[in-house]
């Protein structure tokens, strides 16, 4: 089965990737999905399938605007 994956989570990857990060953002959802690399800015596309090989786990986006007021 295929992981749910929304935009701005962070993917965490099994290899590093040559600048020697392993955690991704997800930039782009649809058939394809855009990642960039946290690390030096690379932008990569990766069908689902493969992304689901390739990632170790999902972190999800922190929802920045949803702090309480008081």
């Amino acid at each position: 089965m295929l992981p749910e994956i929304h935009l701005n989570d962070h993917v965490e990857m099994r290899k590093a990737h040559p600048c020697g990060s392993t955690v991704w953002k997800v930039t782009r959802l649809g058939a394809d999905i855009g990642l960039e690399c946290l690390g030096c800015g690379r932008r990569v596309m990766l069908t689902r399938r493969k992304l689901a090989r390739r990632m170790k786990h999902i972190a999800p986006a922190k929802d920045e605007g949803d702090s309480p007021s008081a």
